[in-house]
């Protein structure tokens, strides 16, 4: 039997839900919602939905009186996450939902608790943690071919898209942040930031009192001493997507903007001569990945979580709470200039 299912938010990333699950053999797509009326004349006429047998609405709650369903994926903006994530739990809906979560832990780990407690299933679409260069890297990781693990860095830059609900740091350091908790299988301990203004100094949130911030260095602290900064910016031209983690032995690089490949082993280590330290062993690999859209392994991961009742251990609640969590640290460093923060 298909899974019925609503797509709540149809922008930019909403648009290519619905046509991963209006592909998906084992879903069926019921209803669609957005409070912009433009963004839903404009996901008819893409998809060709006029001819199709699907609920097309500006209202949520119409939905949920006229359509049957068993699960809701919600796309809007991460403000309306928790009263949408919330209301659906307790409707009886599995919840596939953007990141972040929320914008608060404590609402994070309510939701996390409540989908435990209603036996459904909840999963945070961190769509990096299902790209196979991801996957494949954590291979490369745990092979020991980095020998030991030292520090690693990350570059997330572009121009715009500027957001105007959360600043850089909340748009953008997810990604990176998820993917060195997953590579690592720890997270960070204690966290530090810093930010620039030049945009939107006149608009804030509870995250950013002050202003939204378009640049921001992140560094993140793990228990076994490993450290990564992180440079963020949607004020730059030059536009960046590369993590990397750097071994005794090599370094790790994923690049989604590499012509190539966008996961390389870069091998390479010092010997000491005498006074001097030597290059050697200087080999560039490319590491062979599965070629799959991230975001239809999204779709399946969870719809294969509903049919067989087992949550999602790579992106459940837990993985985006504690993700939650580590980007209120940040913000709150970045509000008291830099102050190393224990993450709670």
């Amino acid at each position: 039997m298909k899974t019925r299912l609503a797509i709540l938010g149809v922008g930019r990333w909403g648009t290519h839900l619905v046509r991963n699950f209006l592909q998906h053999p084992q879903a069926e797509l019921v209803a669609i919602a957005d409070l912009n009326l433009e963004n839903l004349q404009t996901c008819k006429a893409k998809f060709d939905l006029q001819d199709k047998d699907i609920l097309i609405t500006s209202d949520w709650q119409n939905i949920k009186q006229k359509i049957p369903l068993d699960a809701v994926v919600i796309a809007t903006p991460a403000t309306s996450h928790y009263p949408l994530i919330k209301d659906s739990l307790e409707s009886g809906y599995h919840v596939l939902a953007e990141k972040p979560l929320t914008l608060n832990a404590s609402e994070c780990l309510e939701l996390t608790h409540l989908a435990e407690q209603k036996s459904l299933q909840l999963l945070v679409d961190h769509t990096y943690l299902f790209h196979p260069a991801v996957k494949q890297g954590k291979d490369v990781i745990n092979s020991g071919k980095l020998g030991e693990i030292r520090y690693g860095y990350a570059s997330r830059t572009h121009l715009g898209p500027v957001r105007q609900d959360v600043d850089a740091l909340w748009d953008l350091a997810i990604h990176d942040i998820a993917i060195f908790n997953n590579w690592l299988g720890q997270s960070p301990f204690q966290v530090q930031a810093t930010g620039k203004i030049w945009l939107q100094s006149d608009r804030t949130t509870d995250h950013s009192p002050t202003g939204l911030a378009d640049l921001v260095w992140v560094r993140l602290i793990y228990p076994n001493g490993f450290e990564t900064m992180i440079h963020l910016c949607w004020f730059n031209p030059d536009k960046q997507r590369r993590l990397c983690l750097v071994g005794s032995q090599g370094t790790l690089i994923f690049d989604e903007m590499s012509p190539n490949s966008p996961l390389t082993l870069q091998q390479g280590y010092l010997d000491r001569q005498g006074d001097w330290f030597l290059p050697q062993g200087q080999v560039m690999e490319v590491v062979e990945i599965e070629k799959i859209e991230p975001l239809k392994q999204v779709c399946d991961r969870f719809l294969d979580t509903i049919k067989t009742g087992v949550t999602c251990s790579i992106s459940s609640g837990w993985v985006g709470t504690q993700l939650v969590k580590i980007l209120t640290a940040l913000s709150l460093s970045m509000e008291r200039n830099g102050e190393i923060i224990q993450v709670e």
